[in-house]
């Protein structure tokens, strides 16, 4: 019983990078710290999944960034540069980000989203009522959807030393 205990917490750690990297943009004009992050959230814990998902641009800035995400310890998952006709860009990952965390799910105590889209609400709702995990969701508070908000175990608003 003491082993069981001194076992530490599994956690999931997923990032939609390009919905965090917007709304940070937007809020505060800098950068989310993934170093900060990780610091913070995979600390004395069993990081059983470690997901950023972005999209491929294919350019030399965007690789150098990917490294440095693979060297934090994230599994950097890609998919094509889809340019929007008003100039934004669409990685298109929710549904790969919901797969991921419905198969993780079973193997962790906690799981950690970051992103403020609305269109996971039901996903954390899924997590904490059918798998009992818990859910800690990070954004920028006042660009996440409340339904979200309310959805998670606890909400972690990206400012201070979540910050660059």
């Amino acid at each position: 019983m003491a082993s069981r205990q001194a076992a530490r917490e599994r956690v999931a750690l997923l990032v939609d990078v390009q919905n965090v990297y917007y709304t940070v943009r937007q809020a505060f004009g800098r950068h989310f710290d993934y170093h900060a992050f990780w610091r913070r959230f995979a600390a004395d814990r069993e990081v059983v999944m470690a997901n950023a998902y972005a999209i491929d641009r294919g350019d030399p800035k965007q690789r150098q960034f990917q490294e440095i995400l693979r060297g934090i310890g994230f599994s950097v998952k890609l998919k094509p540069f889809i340019q929007r006709s008003d100039g934004s860009a669409k990685g298109d990952w929710d549904v790969g980000i919901a797969l991921d965390a419905m198969e993780a799910a079973s193997h962790v105590d906690r799981l950690v989203l970051v992103s403020g889209d609305g269109d996971f609400d039901l996903l954390v709702e899924r997590l904490r009522e059918r798998h009992g995990v818990t859910v800690e969701v990070v954004g920028v508070a006042r660009l996440s959807a409340d339904s979200l908000i309310r959805a998670a175990s606890r909400f972690v608003p990206i400012e201070g030393e979540l910050l660059l």
